[in-house]
Order: structure tokens, then sequence, then C-alpha cells
């Protein structure tokens, strides 16, 4: 009995986090405004990777970001110096967001006047990956640094998402890594994802990336 009625608990909370999730889809769709959500595990660049992608953007596209993380608002100082708009989602603890803490974010941020919302989700490989946000796409960041095992460690996020952004490529020289295995490794997982490699801190791939983003929004027209 008591092995049932956790299934039945489980069950339910997904079922209402996709139905937020998709009705938050739909809100979006009528504001014109699009969501990706961003996952990581700590370390591997995320607002990094944003502060770049804002700056090669921020003169054509309206941009919002919602920076979730325990505690601290340093990472959402950053990206707002870079010329977005931001908020800080402090989670008590939880080692991700749900399509609820998502909706109350884009409530709290206001993306009425904006066409791209980023959502840095919480830095970890697992937890995030079993949550629909909301996102109409769903990117992961992996560094050279962490090595090109990561996709047999954590098999799901690299089959849940969109994009896979490999990031820290000029120091590639320096690590045991592997760009051909990692592809390999990933395309097992998940055949249609889209591999960016990148040096957020050198800007190598950025356009690659950002020109990516532009044809998804042409897309929503």
């Amino acid at each position: 009995m008591d092995e049932l009625k956790v299934f039945t608990i489980k069950k339910n909370i997904q079922e209402d986090n996709r139905k937020v999730a998709q009705e938050t889809r739909d809100e979006l769709k009528t504001l014109d405004t699009y969501l990706i959500n961003i996952m990581s595990s700590p370390g591997s660049g995320k607002t990094t990777t944003l502060v770049s992608t804002i700056k090669a953007l921020k003169d054509v596209i309206k941009i919002g970001v919602m920076e979730a993380d325990v505690d601290s608002d340093v990472d959402a100082r950053t990206v707002q110096e870079a010329g977005a708009k931001a908020i800080q989602l402090h989670t008590g603890g939880l080692c991700h967001l749900d399509a609820t803490m998502t909706k109350q974010g884009i409530d709290e941020l206001g993306v009425e006047e904006l066409d791209l919302v980023f959502l840095e989700n919480i830095g970890n490989l697992i937890c995030p990956a079993g949550y629909d946000t909301g996102a109409m796409k769903n990117v992961a960041i992996l560094s050279v640094p962490e090595g090109d095992d990561k996709p047999l460690k954590y098999p799901k996020i690299f089959g849940v998402v969109d994009v896979l952004i490999v990031n820290k490529i000029d120091a590639i020289e320096h690590f045991d890594f592997r760009m051909d295995l990692l592809e390999e490794r990933v395309k097992k997982l998940n055949k249609d994802i889209i591999i960016f490699p990148i040096s957020a801190k050198t800007g190598e791939g950025i356009d690659e990336w950002t020109n990516w983003i532009k044809k998804q929004l042409r897309k929503r027209v």
C-alpha cells in the first residue's frame, strides 16, 4: 500500500508539472517571447557563456535572464551588467527548477517586451534534466575540463536536450579530451542533438551559437 501511494503522488506531481509547463509555453507564444533553459554542472561556464551571448545579441534582441541559485545574486548582477534584464531566483536548497517555479520567475521578471529569456538552471547534471520548465528549447553546457566521458555517467541530460555547448575549447590541449569521442557518445543518446564547440572566454564559436538562436526566433514568427 505504501509503495502504491508513493508512486501515485509522484505521478500526480509530474502530470501537474507538465500541465503548468505547457500553459507557460502557450502563454509565452502569445507574448512572442522565446524561453531557453540552460543546464550544466557548476563551473562549466554558464554565466560566462550567457554574458558572451548577451553582448553578441543585445543590440538586436531584447533579452531577459532568470538566474537560479540556492543563494546570492552575483550571477544576476553579472548578466544585468552585460545588458540583459535579470532576476535572481533562490530555490531554498532545491537542486532543480520545475514549471511552477519557472512561471513564478517569469511573472516576476516581466517578459511582455522581451524577445528572448534564458533560464540559468541550478548547477548539476542530474535533477534539472527530469523537469519540464516550459522552455521552448533545452541546452546543456559541458566544459572541456569535465571530460568527454560525462555522457556515460549522466546519460539522461544529454538525451533530453536540444543543444550541447562544449565550452572552454581554448584549453582543450591541456586536457585528455577528445571531441570526436564526445560527439559519438552524445549522438548515441540523442541523434538529433546540435553541438556547438565554443570558448566563452575568447569568443570562438559564439557566432554559430547565436546564429542558431536567431534562427529559432525567426521560426517563431
